[in-house]
């Protein structure tokens, strides 16, 4: 299901097959207190589908997780940088491992940031608070590489 966006509200895109880090997301989300519309798919083959309908709005940022079952988040955002309407889309890629090499290739695909999930609530919302202040800081430019990925330790940053 997707929402319309309101004029003074963030429209958020939340693509994760995990119900519970669905919630997780947005409890964490709703304790940042920033005005947001939040909408929840679970599958890549859903967000694609959401994406050929020309009649709706595209969101202001897309948190993409890595591993979904149907079509993965990287086949999502190959698909989505290489579609002229939806390459200025910031893609913010979720994942519960980390993979250096991985990374390298997520960056080179036009993947806005990418973000560990941490165990720990307080993590995840400092880190989306990051994500969402680097999209509204950096607009519509990718970060430098040593900025690419978000990670819940005091230096904010861990290079690819």
């Amino acid at each position: 299901m997707y929402n319309e966006p309101s004029s003074c509200k963030l429209n958020i895109l939340l693509c994760d097959d995990d119900k519970d880090d669905c919630e997780f997301f947005k409890e964490a989300l709703d304790e940042l207190c920033l005005p947001t519309a939040l909408t929840f798919l679970h599958d890549g083959e859903q967000l694609m589908q959401l994406f050929c309908d020309k009649t709706l709005d595209l969101p202001d940022v897309l948190f993409l997780d890595l591993n979904m079952p149907r079509k993965n988040g990287f086949a999502c955002l190959v698909e989505i940088n290489s579609n002229p309407e939806l390459k200025g889309l910031p893609v913010i890629i979720l994942s519960t491992s980390f993979d250096k090499k991985m990374t390298e290739v997520l960056y080179k695909n036009g993947a806005r940031h990418f973000i560990c999930k941490p165990p720990d609530f307080s993590q995840l919302k400092h880190l989306i608070q990051q994500a969402l202040a680097s999209i509204a800081e950096e607009n519509i430019a990718q970060p430098d590489r040593e900025k690419f990925v978000l990670t819940n330790l005091k230096s904010d940053v861990l290079s690819p």
